[in-house]
């Protein structure tokens, strides 16, 4: 019996199926150029991004003669204390008055202020150091604490709150204060309530401001709640002649900082970019443009929470050509309650540095744990 050969396929159909793969490899390679055009355009609009930003960044006054191995940390902290705060980046930011001599490189700071960032939850707590606040600022130097700055610049003033308060900071931002003014009016104003003390108080700052600035404003008519432009919120932040004296003031400056930040965040981006130009030529950091560009990548995921002052048992007095100075009573108990503020670490010890620094305060001043309020 003779087998059936197989029939062959016909041309046609083994051409058919040539072209179909061919179409087939050619939408393959359509779909990959899109693709690829698409990971070309993402990769530029990135490249704009970060472009814009080094731009803008460039405004901010880059610290060239910062020497970080100036700065002081104390040692004896414990493996457990060091682990937390590597959990938090933990900025020192100061604010000076430079109208006299331009330079943010000098004068006392006017404002402390320790920012805490968790690293995990974005959660931002604030410190305000009080100013007057007896402190060792150097060389067993005693005396008020804003005097660091003038004395050693911002390696200085860093290493006076790490030695006191057994931190380990190692970056700044310094601002001049007055550049608040134009920050403020570019956000449409901040609401704050004020006393009626506090309105009589403010009008004399306003004229002092007015002047500096060339900025006009109305004096608020009493107690009550108002959108303050930048002459009045500066204003108000530094009063400081009122019941609870440079204690309200800091408070004061937080307010204001808050109801800045919080408007901030709600701010459009042509306002986002007018205070970048407006405020980023007042400020003087040890950032590089690199940090500042990754803590400004989450800038609108930060939480503000809760503020406070430093110290929080304090007492006054007056220490002859020293002044009225605020002494914490005492500094171990103080720094103790500021690490679990800070970082929330409640098995903090104080080092032998903060002992040491404490019981030369009481011995100066005459206070101790328990003589404070």
């Amino acid at each position: 019996m003779s087998k059936t050969a197989p029939k062959k396929q016909p041309a046609k159909t083994q051409k058919g199926t040539s072209s179909t793969r061919k179409s087939a490899s050619k939408k393959k390679s359509s779909k990959n150029k899109i693709v690829l055009l698409i990971v070309e355009i993402l990769v530029l609009l990135i490249l704009a991004i970060v472009l814009f930003m080094v731009v803008k960044l460039s405004r901010v006054e880059k610290d060239v003669n910062f020497s970080p191995e100036k700065i002081e940390v104390n040692e004896g902290l414990s493996e457990e204390t060091k682990e937390i705060m590597q959990g938090y980046t933990t900025i020192a930011m100061f604010g000076l008055d430079n109208r006299s001599n331009g330079n943010l490189s000098k004068g006392n700071s006017d404002v402390i202020m320790i920012a805490s960032i968790n690293n995990d939850t974005h959660d931002v707590r604030l410190v305000s150091v009080y100013r007057d606040s007896y402190l060792n600022v150097g060389n067993d130097t005693y005396k008020k604490c804003n005097a660091a700055y003038a004395a050693g610049g911002p390696e200085q003033a860093i290493s006076m709150l790490n030695t006191n308060l057994d931190l380990d900071i190692t970056d700044y931002v310094t601002v001049d204060f007055n550049a608040i003014v134009e920050c403020v009016d570019l956000l449409g104003g901040v609401e704050v309530t004020v006393t009626e003390e506090e309105a009589v108080l403010m009008k004399g700052y306003m004229d002092e401001i007015s002047k500096l600035t060339k900025k006009k404003s109305d004096y608020l008519p009493g107690a009550g709640t108002y959108n303050m432009d930048g002459v009045q919120a500066c204003s108000y932040a530094r009063i400081r002649y009122t019941a609870g004296d440079d204690y309200k003031r800091t408070e004061r400056q937080r307010t204001v900082l808050s109801a800045m930040i919080q408007k901030a965040q709600k701010s459009d981006l042509k306002t986002i970019n007018s205070l970048i130009d407006e405020i980023f030529g007042d400020v003087k950091t040890s950032f590089t443009n690199t940090d500042l560009i990754a803590l400004a990548a989450k800038v609108f995921n930060y939480s503000l929470g809760e503020t406070t002052g430093f110290p929080f048992e304090k007492n006054t007095k007056k220490l002859g050509s020293k002044g009225d100075v605020v002494v914490p009573c005492d500094l171990t108990s103080n720094v103790t309650q500021l690490h679990v503020f800070l970082y929330e670490d409640n098995d903090y010890a104080p080092t032998e540095t903060v002992k040491n620094n404490s019981e030369r305060i009481i011995s100066d001043t005459g206070y101790r744990q328990g003589d404070g309020y």
